[in-house]
This record gives C-alpha cells, structure tokens and sequence, in this order.
C-alpha cells in the first residue's frame, strides 16, 4: 500500500531517499517516508536493521550518504539552535549525570530552553513515582526513564522522538510512559516518532506504523490498514518449500509441525487458486492480529520489497 499523498504543511518528518553506508556496507538503503503532523508514528526492526542510524540522520546527528531528510520543514542538516529547541530527542540508556539530584537536573535543562514548563516536569516525574530530591544515581531504571522522559517534554517541543524509551522498564512505569506519550499528542498539533520492540506498546499508541526490514522500509502504513489487510492461513504442505514462491502476496511462512503457517496480504481467489494448486489442504484462515503481522515482516527472509507498495490501489 502506498503512503496516502500528504499536504507538505502537515508533514512533520519527510525523508527523501535516505541512506547510509558505513564503509561499504548499506546500513540505511533509499528510504522514503513521511510522517503526518498530529500522529504517533510507531517504528519497528530487528536490532542492526538501521533505526537508530535513520533516526541520528532525521535529527542531524548523522550526514546521509545520499539523500535528504527534514523535520517541521526543516532540512535536517541545517537545524539551527532555535529550531532544535522545537524537536524532543530521547535516546536508549536515559543518559543522566548520576552526581546531579532530579531537581538539579531540571535546573540544568530548563537553561537552555526558553519556553520551559516547570509544571509539566513536576507533573511527570510524579507520575513515575519520583521525588525531586532524589539522587541520579540511586534511580531505578524505571525511574530514570521517567527523568530523561519529563525533561525531554517539558522544553515544549512540536516534535517527540523516542529511540527505545521503554526498554527495561516494569508494566507500571511502561503504562505511565505511554500514557504520557498520548497526552502529549492529544492536542493535534504534536507529533511523536516512537522506535521500540514492544509491539504492544506500540499498538496502544501508535496509530501509523513504519517496518524497516535490512534498512529498507517494508511498511508505512495506517495501523488499522496493516492489521485489515493481512491475514493468516494454516495449510498442511509437503516438505517442498519451493511451492511457497507461487503464493502471491506471501509475506511469510514457518512449519509447525506438518502444518504451515502463511501470514499473506491481501488474500484473494488468486491466492486461494494458488494454495490449490501446491496442494495445501485443511485451509483454514483468519485475520491477522497486529503483532502477528508485524513479526510475519521483520521475520520475511524473502527479501525486503514489500507488498505495501505504490503501484497498488
């Protein structure tokens, strides 16, 4: 499926063929996406797939080796100060100075932020259960989250973008970090990046999803229309696993037993016709839930074209 064309005025990140080698090796390949103003954006792929490195580019960290990007219109490698200080960037590991007192973190922040909320930090940190006064270094994990979290919203920023936020943190704290997240987009006029590996996370508060399969993007799409479209089928199959090449719009398939399991998109009378004909028998098919769909994607050892793609309706 092809990403719905978007009004240039309501594109909050843009990326234009981006792409990153390291050495000789393709990190980030040709990417295009866009991701609408208001949104909550979730980004998914496995570990070394190029989330981190995409993300570094979008927020001018990291040149592209070709290609462009920009953030709130904004080419990402001219972000001045000031136009920084609208873009909220939260990275894995939560780093803090572990001397400081969260109090003291605050006061170090809210310096170089002309429109900080001191209100809102207080409000976030007591929503993770920590105390002003106490120390960087005797936080939990959790807890830490929830600093690096409040600091990084309360400089009011237009744009939130989070590399792994939740990684690590208990269901308590991992409630409070997504609660905030959709708070902080309720209004309609913010918008927020979400890279995680936790697919419910990212159901409850994503509402478009982009799927990076060896630093490709396989799926940008509206949440609802990934799960609408995919679908799983249980066939009994031979051995010969050559058959599942002609199966149309086949996402991925894994054994189970002697039975197989086809995640597939867009499920038709051509696809019946062809599960026919390689002899799958004992059909039987059902929607696809979310996460089953996003993993049949970062699990597809096919390649990394997708089936979601431009040419179709």
């Amino acid at each position: 499926m092809g990403r719905p064309s978007i009004i240039k005025s309501e594109i909050a990140i843009e990326a234009s063929g981006l792409t990153r080698y390291y050495g000789s090796k393709p990190i980030v390949r040709q990417i295009d996406f866009a991701v609408p103003r208001g949104s909550v954006t979730g980004l998914l792929g496995l570990n070394g797939t190029g989330k981190t490195t995409t993300i570094r580019m979008l927020v001018g960290l990291l040149a592209p080796t070709r290609g462009r990007s920009a953030v709130l219109g904004i080419d990402s490698q001219q972000l001045s100060p000031s136009d920084r200080a609208r873009i909220g960037f939260a990275v894995e590991g939560h780093f803090l100075y572990n001397w400081m007192s969260v109090a003291a973190c605050e006061r170090f922040q809210s310096g170089t932020f002309p429109r900080w909320d001191s209100r809102l930090f207080r409000d976030t940190i007591d929503r993770f259960g920590i105390s002003l006064d106490a120390k960087v270094s005797q936080l939990s994990r959790g807890q830490r989250a929830g600093v690096s979290l409040a600091l990084t919203l309360s400089s009011l920023p237009e744009l939130l973008i989070l590399d792994d936020p939740a990684l690590g943190l208990d269901p308590v704290n991992r409630r409070a970090l997504n609660e905030t997240i959709l708070e902080f987009v309720q209004s309609g006029d913010r918008t927020a990046l979400l890279s995680s590996h936790l697919l419910d996370d990212v159901e409850r508060i994503a509402d478009r999803i982009l799927i990076m399969v060896n630093g490709r993007i396989a799926v940008d799409c509206p949440l609802e229309s990934l799960v609408d479209r995919v679908s799983c089928c249980t066939v009994e199959l031979d051995d010969d696993t050559t058959k599942l090449g002609q199966i149309p719009r086949l996402i991925h398939a894994r054994r189970v037993g002697k039975r197989c399991v086809l995640t597939l998109v867009d499920f038709d009378s051509q696809t019946q016709d062809a599960l026919q004909r390689i002899g799958g028998e004992n059909l039987s098919r059902n929607p696809a839930a979310f996460d089953e769909a996003a993993i049949a994607y970062l699990s597809r050892s096919r390649g990394s074209e997708s089936f979601f793609t431009p040419s179709q309706p």
